[in-house]
């Protein structure tokens, strides 16, 4: 039988029981912790009161990126000590959330080492990010390491060259020193796989942190990094973002270099997976994609538009050049309506735009519950085909459920229900897809008469998702994310609040869409979501990173003033 296991490769729980000792033996004996037990939720501050780290690494991990840039730069801090201080951080965070793959201090030290050694002969930095330490999600090859994407069948295979990405970064200057946990075939908004087990959110872990770069929103939230690189192909960037109380970009297709990294649903060239930054400081975003972009990424990956970092659009010369603004709020996507929380968190966001004089109208969606039915219908053409095949290495099985208990768990529905469909009517989809793009464009275009200002809308507000981070295996909407995917729309996830039990008390039903929004309503119990932090997200026109970036920067400079 074509799909049959080879009977020469031992039983993939064996396989899994050899990986996970080899990581453990990575781990410095003398940074193991004793962490709090189960019962204790919210562990966001435990790295700091646990002992390992003393109190210049303390201030270090704690320190804005552009800050720790300034730092290295002019040898205050040396990279040593800046990535043993996150590194001992990353390793505590690991053992509360467990949120880390590939573990590798020896070679991320030397690196740093080699760094301060030439800073210290020429008195020149490497690049714009010298001496950073930077966590990649594990997708991001690195020469001599595995790169599993949660896959038993993918241990064992060594990279025998860095991905285009990662060789940007170290040209950059950055110290790549941890990868970051990720699902099983990626395709899930939540982080499990059999090769290393589940990614908790640090502020409640009974609650997900989201997916598919869950790994990198885990360890961030928790100051174990100052800088991490996601992937995102319908949300798996800003989901991870909006669940763990980041700020975090999904770029428009070829900005960031995307060759030599593995991934799911490879050769799928329709709604494609972007690279991008997911940081605890706003700052981070802007650092990250002006240092990639003026590295001339284009000429290592020929997917890259050629593109260097747009001062004038980072200044929204398009847009008024930032005074005034007209932003757009969508309340709900018309098909699933979002909870109190979110509710309250883009309340808050109007009414301090407004306070900053900017104005502020409301965005009426079209088309999204296509949008998200089209981006499936390309993504599950083949991918159960996929999936199928990568898996039959080992026999390792097909994760059909995030749920800690598999008895009610209910099938998502971005997963792959049927064994695909024919290239003839893949072509029929990626058609429809073009138009509906043309439609949302002169949709966009037409908001000029009502925004007051002579121009569209400058940029949507909107959420990340119907809920906060949820509960285990209940994730199960991805739409408020992926519609942009589909749109090659560039998009930013900027925090604004938690749940708060008084102030997010359950909504009276409301008029439901469907079952399925009944279904999302009913699951709202603000004790259940405690403590669970609220972002949102902006949204802005196809390779306008530059401007989003910045008017991501202005909302959130408007936020605390308005509280």
């Amino acid at each position: 039988m074509a799909n049959s296991i080879p009977t020469d490769i031992p039983h993939w729980t064996v396989l899994v029981a050899e990986k996970k000792q080899r990581q453990l033996e990575s781990i410095p004996q003398e940074w193991i912790v004793t962490p709090p037990s189960d019962s204790t939720l919210d562990v966001s501050a435990f790295p700091e009161t646990c002992g390992l780290l003393n109190a210049r690494e303390i201030e270090i991990t704690n320190t804005p990126v552009n800050v720790l840039l300034e730092k290295l730069a002019c040898g205050a801090w040396t990279a040593v000590d800046v990535t043993t201080a996150f590194y001992k951080r990353a390793i505590v965070a690991h053992q509360l959330v467990n949120c880390l793959t590939e573990i590798f201090v020896d070679r991320a030290l030397a690196r740093a080492a080699e760094l301060d050694d030439y800073l210290k002969n020429t008195g020149k930095v490497v690049g714009p990010l010298h001496g950073l330490p930077i966590s990649l999600k594990d997708q991001l090859c690195i020469k001599g390491l595995e790169t599993t994407i949660g896959y038993v069948s993918w241990i064992g295979e060594y990279a025998d060259k860095n991905a285009v990405l990662v060789d940007v970064l170290i040209e950059c200057g950055a110290v790549p020193f941890v990868r970051t946990n990720v699902p099983q075939t990626l395709a899930w908004p939540e982080s499990f796989n059999y090769v290393f087990g589940r990614t908790t959110n640090p502020y409640n872990r009974s609650l997900t942190s989201g997916g598919s770069s869950g790994g990198e929103g885990a360890l961030i939230a928790l100051k174990g990094s100052p800088l991490g690189v996601g992937s995102d192909l319908g949300g798996s960037i800003r989901i991870p973002s909006a669940f763990c109380g980041l700020y975090g970009l999904r770029p428009s297709y070829g900005r960031v270099p995307h060759y030599g990294a593995r991934g799911t649903l490879e050769g799928q060239d329709s709604v494609l997976p972007v690279f991008g930054p997911m940081t605890s400081s706003v700052v981070g975003i802007k650092i990250f994609m002006k240092a990639v972009v003026n590295a001339k990424p284009w000429l290592n990956d020929p997917l890259v538009v050629r593109k260097k970092w747009d001062e004038d659009e980072y200044n929204l010369v398009d847009h008024g050049s930032g005074k005034h603004l007209c932003f757009a709020i969508m309340w709900d996507d018309d098909v699933v309506v979002p909870h109190p929380p979110i509710r309250r968190s883009l309340e808050i966001a109007k009414a301090a735009l407004q306070k900053a004089g900017h104005k502020v109208v409301d965005w009426k969606p079209i088309k999204h519950r296509l949008l998200g039915d089209i981006s499936r219908d390309i993504w599950n053409a083949a991918s159960a085909e996929e999936f199928m095949i990568t898996t039959s290495v080992t026999g390792e099985p097909i994760i059909t459920t995030m749920e800690l208990d598999n008895a009610d768990a209910a099938v998502a529905s971005f997963r792959p229900q049927n064994s695909g469909i024919t290239a003839y009517q893949l072509w029929q989809v990626q058609k429809l897809r073009q138009n509906i793009r043309k439609e949302y464009l002169d949709h966009w275009e037409a908001t000029a008469s009502e925004t007051g200002t002579g121009r569209p809308v400058d940029a949507i507000i909107c959420p990340a998702a119907p809920f906060a981070a949820t509960p285990h295996g209940k994730n199960r909407y991805v739409d408020y994310t992926t519609v942009w995917n589909a749109l090659d729309y560039p998009a930013a996830i900027f925090p604004v609040t938690t749940v708060d039990s008084t102030l997010d008390g359950k909504a009276p039903p409301h008029a439901f869409y469907d079952d399925f929004d009944k279904d999302v309503y009913e699951m709202y119990d603000p004790e259940k979501f405690k403590n669970a932090p609220v972002c949102l997200q902006l949204v802005g026109r196809t390779l306008e990173e530059e401007a989003v970036i910045r008017m991501t920067e202005i909302v959130v400079a408007a936020l605390p003033v308005a509280k």
